[in-house]
């Protein structure tokens, strides 16, 4: 490598080998393939040991000469030292062989068994005895024995039958967690909720249905195993289990707990670059100014990749004219050679492995972040190549809110819910879903999902199940989605005389259920079996292989395997070829059906709830926060314009969390948010406020409450801003004055003795008179942006109330826009709700705006996207001039025409919507 002293030190090594009687080989010491990425390995050095180029000399390489050479090359070099050097080097490579999967001796840890029964023994003996349970007389008994044959002829082919006992086990250990933390005879016991719920495709097996590890009955919903389970798969099947947040977590200890800490790790995940961090690693790294760097990072989107740089810089006015600097220069050339690289280790957000054998025999790994648990250092596709068992645990917020709503309507005297049971062909239920009235229910309550519902009208969870999976990028690239809508539309006109669009007779009993497009992984395993010929175990292959990081060639290979089958079969060139680049693109990302299944139940239940407990659903849909597509701010929104009233914190009415309040005396519900809503405050406070308040009885004064609290006068002074001490009968002002009073150096005898004096007197030995001080409150402006500032959300004002006056008559509001025809052209202000920018959309942007009546969907081409991207990134506020676009029965949306910021982000505080790259 032409570092000093190299030669000398290479020919002692030489003699030294000799000496021992041993061979030499030559290695070369490579830290980069190419000459040019030695910069790239400075930058990554200095990045490592959080230095600048110029501090990490001694850490870097002397020089430019560690990159991989050509063989012919290195074979000369290594000449030079000894003959065999570079022979040697390719003896051991080629000796160095080695495979995941039967080399590292991995097990399993070995499941509880009867004596003498063998795993399969025992799995079918669970299996058969819960089908004979669950089946009985039914008249699909038959088809389920037919099913759970197979299903059990294969796990004993593939030897799985002690995986799915381990499962069957962890989901016994979930029971009891579940008893534990819901409280026996609770609400949320008696709920006939399960502890968690499956999800993905291992929902279509009736051995996971049977053992418990879900609840959807596959054989009702006729769902295919193929892409689960079939006789050629190598990989492990993959089984996904969410659970409400408090049971995972305290599972996840237990599982620890089961095999102890050494037997069970979390995997690890590898976050590679992108634009943001590569902008402040190299840019770090190169010596450059802290503040530029950071005000260039956040002029970035979160999701952007690396290779936008030069154009972030060019778009920037004070970046520029610095863009051909040497520094600048070095910036935007190191940060896109980063694209790919893993930036740090990282925990996945639930998956586990468990062994028989301590993990570290095969991974390395290291404590986690969290207390008492372990992180293996292999991500999961590599658990997935080397065949050991990846158990996800996911935390599903949707389900944590479902049961804490079960609990409060309990709480509100009412009989227990028990969602297993609730009728699933409500006609209202259905009816919200077809209006999109859909804010806060699981799934279908995007803003391309609330567009869509007036179109695709629902009306069984069949048609739930579509729902919930259409609206994905898979379906969306591969051209499934318009074309599902117009058939749908088709099949409500026509009603029994409907028949789907025919494609191939050998594929088109597969489309039915999609009219005529592929919306499931599982109609593409069986088309790609129907048409291409495939076996099952091929088309899951195929399926896998466009799914993770796929090569052009083994796409290649693919289509032409699969057109020789639909050759074979009859099918037209044109029809194949079309039916392929459909499979492509919604490998893209799409549901199973079963998948698809699950959380359409748990849409419909989440509905249901809306519809007739609508002040436990809000209450426990704040109290989960964060989930789902919008902030707080909309959530209680919405709540008003359903009749939920939300009543401000109080520090003698409230609690740490958001509860259901007593109905108002006008018989209107109402959920009373939480003191742990409040900034500064958080559930920590709250929780103390609570419990002194539960101890000690209801505060008399504000002094009373300082003193019975020790709260930090920041926290305090938010409590008032918020209006939780409205009932102690001084404004805000006044409130906040007499904290300063106190602030200013009252003793704690002097404070006591005040607590007794009236709440609205404030009598201090001062050394001469002093006059009460009136002081005016705040308005109701100033409340509300209090509100946003210190709540993310305003209880009983929006903010358009405040500045439509000043936005003049030409500017509508989303009632008025309703009433307005196709083709009309409107001007539209509102506070943006979310913002999206899809991949998959070429550039356009979708914004969701909101205003004090209701909200809108804009659409932003791509030329007005670039030109007003700053306002449309960072504005609160945003007023849109456009043409409304609507098809019938949809809801409306702006086609934007031009944007301009209302005011500045920075004169009037507000919560920011949430945003998706």
């Amino acid at each position: 490598n032409l570092v000093f002293n190299d030669r000398p030190r290479n020919r002692a090594l030489v003699r030294r080998a000799a000496a021992a009687g041993v061979g030499v080989g030559g290695t070369g010491n490579v830290h980069y393939h190419q000459r040019d990425r030695s910069r790239l390995q400075d930058v990554l050095v200095a990045i490592k040991h959080r230095m600048t180029l110029d501090e990490c000399h001694r850490e870097r390489r002397p020089n430019t000469e560690f990159f991989l050479r050509p063989p012919a090359e290195q074979a000369r070099r290594f000449a030079a030292y000894h003959p065999d050097a570079a022979a040697n080097s390719v003896r051991i490579a080629r000796r160095c062989t080695f495979d995941l999967t039967q080399d590292m001796g991995y097990t399993l840890p070995a499941p509880p068994l009867p004596d003498g029964r063998s795993p399969h023994e025992e799995l079918s003996a669970v299996c058969w005895a819960r089908l004979r349970d669950r089946y009985a007389g039914s008249p699909e008994q038959e088809r389920a024995e037919a099913r759970l044959t197979h299903e059990l002829r294969v796990i004993e082919r593939q030897q799985l039958s002690g995986f799915f006992l381990i499962y069957h086990e962890i989901f016994t250990l979930a029971h009891e967690v579940a008893r534990e933390v819901r409280g026996p005879g609770s609400a949320r016991a008696l709920a006939g909720l399960p502890p968690g719920r499956g999800r993905g495709s291992s929902v279509a097996s009736i051995v996971c249905y049977l053992i418990g590890l879900s609840h959807i009955d596959p054989i009702a919903n006729q769902l295919t195993v193929h892409r689960f389970l079939n006789e050629d798969m190598r990989t492990l099947p993959d089984i996904d289990l969410d659970f409400p947040r408090d049971i995972r977590e305290r599972l996840i200890e237990r599982v620890h707990e089961r095999w102890g800490k050494e037997h069970a790790a979390l995997v690890a995940i590898f976050p590679t670059y992108r634009l943001r961090s590569a902008i402040r690693d190299v840019g770090k790294a190169l010596g450059l100014p802290a503040a530029e760097l950071d005000r260039l990072a956040k002029r970035a989107t979160p999701y952007e990749g690396v290779g936008q740089l030069p154009a972030a810089l060019a778009r920037d006015p004070q970046s520029a004219d610095r863009a051909g600097a040497r520094g600048w220069r070095d910036l935007a050339d190191l940060a896109q050679q980063l694209a790919g690289f893993p930036r740090h280790l990282s925990q996945h957000v639930g998956g586990m492995v468990i062994s028989s054998r301590p993990l570290i025999d095969y991974v390395p790994c290291q404590p986690a972040a969290w207390p008492n648990r372990y992180l293996c250092h292999w991500d999961k596709d590599s658990i997935d190549d080397a065949r050991m068992v990846k158990i996800d645990f996911l935390a599903l917020g949707m389900l944590s809110m479902v049961e804490e709503a079960v609990g409060l309507i309990a709480e509100q005297g009412a009989r227990p819910v028990d969602l297993s049971r609730i009728d699933f062909a409500d006609a209202a239920v259905y009816d919200d879903i077809c209006r999109g009235d859909t804010v806060g229910v699981f799934q279908i309550e995007s803003r391309a999902q609330i567009a869509m519902l007036p179109r695709t009208q629902p009306r069984s969870l069949d048609d739930i199940t579509v729902q919930v999976s259409i609206v994905r990028p898979g379906p969306i690239v591969g051209g499934a989605v318009n074309p599902y809508v117009r058939e749908r539309e088709k099949q409500r006109a026509l009603g029994a005389r409907y028949r789907p669009p025919p494609v191939h007779p050998c594929v088109d009993a597969i489309l039915a259920e999609s009219l005529g497009v592929v919306l499931f992984q599982e109609q593409v395993v069986e088309v790609a079996r129907a048409m291409g010929g495939f076996s099952a175990g091929e088309a899951e292959q195929f399926r896998r292989a466009m799914s993770r990081k796929r090569s052009l060639a083994a796409m290649q290979r693919y289509e032409e395997r699969f057109m020789s089958g639909a050759r074979a079969r009859g099918v037209p060139p044109a029809t194949a070829a079309r039916m392929f680049q459909n499979l492509l693109g919604f490998a893209e990302f799409g549901f199973p059906k079963s998948h698809g299944a699950a959380f359409g139940l748990l849409a419909y239940q989440s509905t249901w709830l809306k519809r007739y407990h609508p002040a436990p659903f809000y209450c426990a849909l704040l109290n989960n926060q964060p989930m789902g597509f919008y902030p707080p701010h909309v959530l209680t929104n919405d709540a008003r314009r359903h009749d939920v009233e939300v009543l401000r914190p109080d520090v003698n009415a409230s609690r740490a969390a958001c509860t259901v309040a007593e109905p108002q005396s006008d018989g209107v519900s109402a959920v009373r948010v939480g003191l742990g809503y409040v900034r500064g405050v958080g559930a920590a406070g709250g929780a103390r406020i609570q419990a002194e308040r539960t101890r000690e009885g209801d505060y008399r004064s504000l002094f009373d409450f300082v003193q019975r609290t020790g709260l930090p006068r920041e926290s305090t002074a938010h409590l008032i801003r918020v209006g939780a001490f409205d009932a102690f009968g001084l404004n805000r002002r006044e409130l906040l004055w007499q904290l300063g009073l106190f602030g200013e150096g009252m003793s704690r005898a002097l404070l006591r003795q005040s607590v007794a004096s009236p709440p609205r007197q404030l009598r201090l030995p001062l050394p001469t008179g002093q006059d009460e001080v009136a002081l005016p409150d705040f308005d109701a402006f100033q409340r509300m942006t209090a509100d946003y500032a210190l709540l993310a959300l305003s209880p009983d004002a929006h903010p358009m109330q405040f500045l439509r006056p000043a936005l003049g008559e030409g500017v509508a509001s989303s009632r008025h826009a309703q009433a307005l025809p196709a083709g009309a052209p409107v001007e539209i202000a509102g506070l943006v709700v979310c913002r999206q920018r899809p991949h998959t959309a070429r550039g356009i942007i979708f914004l969701l705006l909101e205003d004090e009546f209701g909200m809108v969907n804009v659409l932003v081409g791509a030329a007005l996207g670039e030109r007003r991207r700053e306002a449309i990134r960072t504005a609160p506020f945003l007023r849109v001039r456009g043409v409304l676009e609507t098809r019938a029965g949809e809801q409306r949306t702006l086609v934007a025409a031009e944007i301009h910021e209302v005011v500045p982000a920075e004169a009037f505080f507000t919560p920011s919507g949430k945003s998706w790259g």
